[in-house]
């Protein structure tokens, strides 16, 4: 084991495909050039060529398309979003196109396709990008959706998205690229729809993924201090959701928490939510509690973020309102 940045597990997971299969390429703004927006290409250029590594114009909507159309004639192509903020104007090639190719087409054509970048709140950059679209892409039949939420499983997750024959939305965070942790410098790969139980625990199940696992994380530790046993589950991916994996914790620990940094309405914590009610709600000892972001467009101004989004202090609430104490 070695410990690297979140970049550095990504392009690593990236270049070992490349070179693994021919056919696996990178497009989208600035990869090429530039090394990434965020760096997570860096050096890629130099290693595979410009006809692997390709730079596009500010055009998602053109490029997820040329995508779509090289993954339908045999290709796997890596198209980087600088932010899924900017998917919004591709989503006609990802959900009329991607999602839907195999069903339309009777299975003559598959779409082994990863759409990859950036989600969720990364600072002060207001209203237009900072929002989460996990729920919407795990809303469309046909696409599996991906959010680690540190370097060990992001690498292992893109090398088994960058390998399936269906099209992978990959969802990373601006706020973890230089967070570091420990990866094996020997090839593995990830199961996607399988969870991760990241700390083990009698009293309450926390529940979350991406970014929001360090609230959790670190909710639970503190509960620890106070004799709270909380179990962390990481569902690393949103499609499929791990169910079984929930519902066994839920029957054991009997209370439920949800941490999730979406808007409320109509979010990945809400459908957990109907799910565990509906089977494991004999097993339940306390309402199911979420911990979202407030409804509203996350503004500019540092304070009102962090009042906004999910906190420890918010997560630590609902662990304590499920509980007997």
């Amino acid at each position: 084991m070695r410990e690297i940045q979140f970049r550095q597990a990504l392009g690593e997971a990236m270049s070992e495909e490349m070179r693994r299969d021919p056919k696996v390429f990178l497009m989208g703004e600035e990869v090429a050039e530039y090394n990434g927006a965020y760096k997570v290409s860096q050096g890629m250029l130099d290693e595979f060529g410009p006809d692997r590594v390709i730079d596009t114009p500010i055009a998602e909507l053109g490029f997820a398309g040329v995508g779509v159309g090289a993954a339908m004639n045999g290709l796997r192509p890596i198209i980087e979003f600088m932010t899924f903020n900017f998917s919004l104007v591709a989503i006609d090639q990802i959900i009329n196109g991607a999602a839907k190719i195999k069903s339309m087409s009777g299975g003559q054509f598959d779409s082994p396709i990863v759409f990859r970048g950036p989600t969720g709140n990364a600072g002060q950059l207001s209203s237009q990008h900072s929002q989460n679209f996990e729920n919407w892409y795990a809303n469309t039949p046909g696409l599996k959706v991906v959010v680690p939420s540190n370097p060990y499983d992001a690498k292992g997750l893109l090398k088994a998205s960058i390998r399936d024959d269906n099209p992978i939305i990959f969802m990373e965070s601006e706020l973890m690229y230089g967070d570091k942790g420990e990866v094996p410098e020997e090839e593995y790969l990830l199961n996607l729809g399988e969870a991760h139980t990241v700390k083990s625990g009698t009293d309450v199940t926390l529940v979350s993924f991406g970014k929001m696992m360090k609230v959790a994380i670190e909710a639970a530790d503190l509960m620890a201090k106070e004799g709270v046993s909380v179990e962390v589950i990481d569902l690393r991916t949103v499609r499929p959701i791990d169910y079984k994996a929930i519902v066994e914790s839920v029957k054991k620990t009997n209370r439920l928490v949800i941490v999730e940094e979406a808007w409320p309405l109509a979010s990945i914590s809400a459908d957990i939510s109907h799910h565990v009610q509906r089977h494991a709600f004999d097993y339940l000892d306390a309402p199911i509690h979420r911990v979202n972001s407030m409804d509203l467009p996350l503004p500019y101004a540092p304070t009102l973020i962090e009042e906004i989004l999910p906190n420890v202090k918010r997560t630590l609430d609902a662990i304590n309102a499920v509980s007997y104490r």
